[in-house]
């Protein structure tokens, strides 16, 4: 389907730009979004008529992300969540469970425009977009852990789940020491030598 972009769509074009689509895609999104005109010469002389207005919208808009993109980009925020040793998580992390904790820090974003691939689902610390306008994206730090002492050691760099599978083997080579010299001080054989 070809369509008339009202606003930059990321990956697709800018506006005014007449592009052809996915039906589904110009169904589903760009046309009930307001995102977008089919491409016919009654639509072309309304969007004529209208380009100002849309540009000084769009340009405005733009504005406003780039402030809040000020404010949130670099920032750094911590989710706990339950997780098993190997530090996988009992669930994941999802963009909406990332875009309300930045709400709860304060900025004003949408639920949409944090950006993930796929779900986080083991404990670390990841940068992660938020793209606030097609042409404005920020960076924030997301510190996924089990608790408060261990979202302060990642954020230092230190990889937790190394350290606890380290610290766990030391200990077997700890015990497993102790019960050989148990066994030797305990063997009659051994003592007679």
């Amino acid at each position: 389907m070809q369509v008339i972009l009202l606003e930059r769509v990321e990956n697709l074009g800018g506006i005014g730009d007449e592009v052809k689509v996915r039906d589904g895609y110009a169904r589903n999104f760009l046309l009930p979004g307001k995102k977008a005109l089919r491409a016919n010469d009654a639509n072309r002389k309304i969007f004529e008529g209208r380009r100002a207005e849309l540009e000084a919208r769009n340009a405005e808009a733009k504005a406003v992300a780039e402030k809040a993109s000020g404010k949130i980009d670099g920032q750094s925020y911590v989710l706990i969540r339950s997780a098993g040793e190997g530090g996988q998580l009992y669930g994941s992390v999802s963009s909406r469970d990332i875009a309300d904790e930045i709400v709860k820090g304060g900025a004003k974003i949408e639920r949409n425009a944090v950006v993930l691939d796929k779900p986080i689902k083991t404990i670390g610390v990841y940068d992660v977009r938020v793209r606030l306008h097609a042409d404005v994206s920020a960076t924030v730090k997301v510190n996924v852990a089990r608790s408060t002492d261990e979202a302060e050691r990642q954020a230092k760099g230190e990889n937790v789940i190394a350290s606890a599978i380290e610290a766990e083997r030391a200990d077997a080579e700890a015990a497993a020491k102790e019960l050989a010299a148990q066994s030797i001080t305990n063997d009659p054989a051994a003592r007679a030598e």
